[in-house]
């Protein structure tokens, strides 16, 4: 969405829209009268930056796009923003560096909310042999590294599901954010050829009854994960609310040997 030129009384019903909220619902949500968030949508009353706050947050609406509604009412945006290589940031990137490095021998990785690699561990690295050069060249979408036909797609033993699994999860992402990259993203990653369904039971090997593994296969052998991720609580600052740390655990004694042994080679 263009957020920043639209009017502020657009933006806000495109967003309660997006909720499936009526008028009324949001009003009452916010206490407020219906009469007056119509008064508000329809440009005839500015409300004060507390009720656009307390809207923001009945809306849920992430920080960037919050920033954007402040802005369009002529308010000053409730998030800093500033990049991860700016150097009061520098500590923070130093402890997530941190925290990957101590997840070694098993891959973690965090990724800005565009699904752009930012960190990453030693251990990310040796699951990449195949992978077509061009999709290494910064900015690296992780989401694209995994799915594209010359990435790991041919590499991932299960990848109708994984795929399944990795669209939907975007999908849900894109429909909160409102965010046009991801929408695009979204297409890109749906457009790339659909895998062949897998043989019945082919999934017995590596199955976890609690979540869908990663299975993959690598010089060390068919490898399985599963993945947890992880973000910061109450952030202040646009890019952190957006960093996501993902880390992938071995889903049998069988990979958990393999990372150890290829660690040990290192």
């Amino acid at each position: 969405m263009d957020t920043v030129r639209r009017p502020l009384g657009a933006l806000l019903r495109t967003w309660r829209n997006r909720r499936r909220l009526s008028q009324l619902d949001l009003a009452l949500e916010a206490g407020m009268s219906a009469r007056h968030l119509s008064f508000i949508e329809t440009g005839r009353a500015r409300p004060s930056r507390e009720m656009l706050l307390r809207l923001a947050d009945c809306l849920q609406i992430p920080p960037r796009p919050c920033n954007d509604v402040l802005l369009a009412a002529g308010y000053a945006p409730r998030f800093a923003e500033r990049p991860l290589t700016d150097p009061d940031m520098q500590s923070l990137g130093a402890s997530v560096q941190l925290l990957l490095d101590a997840h070694d021998p098993y891959p973690a990785l965090a990724v800005d909310g565009k699904w752009n690699l930012v960190f990453a561990n030693k251990a990310v690295a040796p699951l990449l042999a195949g992978v077509s050069p061009k999709l290494l060249s910064p900015p690296v979408n992780v989401l694209r590294l995994s799915l594209h036909p010359e990435g790991m797609a041919p590499h991932i033993e299960n990848l109708s599901e994984w795929r399944a699994n990795v669209l939907l999860r975007l999908q849900r992402q894109a429909e909160a954010s409102a965010d046009e990259y991801l929408d695009d993203l979204l297409r890109e990653l749906t457009s790339y050829p659909s895998p062949r369904e897998a043989p019945e039971g082919s999934h017995a090997v590596g199955h976890s009854p609690i979540a869908t593994p990663l299975r993959l296969r690598t010089e060390s052998g068919s490898l399985a994960f599963l993945s947890t991720t992880m973000v910061f609580d109450y952030p202040l600052d646009i890019n952190v609310s957006e960093l996501l740390i993902e880390v992938f655990l071995p889903a049998d004694a069988a990979t958990a040997a393999a990372l150890a042994q290829t660690a040990a080679g290192r």
